[in-house]
């Protein structure tokens, strides 16, 4: 059944998650309309390409900020509240209302939640991103990566002690979601046209 909590949970995490504040910082920065240029995306990573690389950190920050905020506030009304307010944020943020369900692709928000709901995951998650970017020099696929074995890292230790959790799989499903958005991504790597840190053009 689901209360009260968690509907307020869901919402308020939804709402949080659903702040553009790519194409905020973005309009507020007088740059042209963030949807327009490179992926269309509203993310950090389509906000650098505008050349403002103060407005891509800011993005950044707080679109993972509010994946936080999100869990900070709901874990007043009981943990599984909690869970449930990062898994909004998160679908927030991939779906916005204000956007005509047209948003980013989560990496940010997915990291402000671990950060609240499971810092040694975001430590896991920034980890294996490193060692994968390092190796093939691809941010997207360090990010698919790191998206993939940390929940199954996470539902690994929840088997091992009573079961699986309700966090586990709410990041199993967080992860899914996030790959799935960077579908047009994995076509680029398998193509072998994705574009490598640090190259230009």
């Amino acid at each position: 059944m689901i209360t009260g909590a968690a509907l307020m949970a869901l919402l308020f995490g939804y709402l949080c998650g659903s702040i553009p504040f790519g194409l905020i910082l973005t309009r507020l920065g007088g740059t042209q309309d963030i949807r327009t240029i490179g992926s269309g995306n509203i993310g950090a990573t389509n906000v650098l390409r505008t050349g403002r690389k103060d407005l891509a950190i800011a993005t950044l920050l707080l679109d993972a900020l509010k994946g936080s905020v999100a869990v900070w506030i709901a874990s007043r009304w009981g943990v599984q509240a909690a869970v449930l307010a990062g898994f909004a944020a998160f679908l927030g943020h991939l779906y916005p209302v204000w956007l005509k369900f047209q948003g980013g692709k989560g990496v940010a928000t997915y990291l402000g939640v671990l950060l609240a709901l499971w810092w040694p995951g975001l430590l896991i998650f920034a980890v294996i991103w490193l060692c994968v970017a390092a190796l093939t020099r691809y941010s997207s696929l360090a990010a698919l990566v790191a998206a993939a074995l940390t929940p199954v890292i996470r539902l690994g230790m929840d088997l091992q002690a009573s079961g699986f959790t309700t966090l586990g799989v709410a990041f199993a499903a967080m992860s899914v979601l996030l790959i799935w958005r960077h579908k047009l991504n994995i076509e680029r790597l398998m193509a072998g046209t994705e574009g490598k840190i640090g190259q230009k053009g």
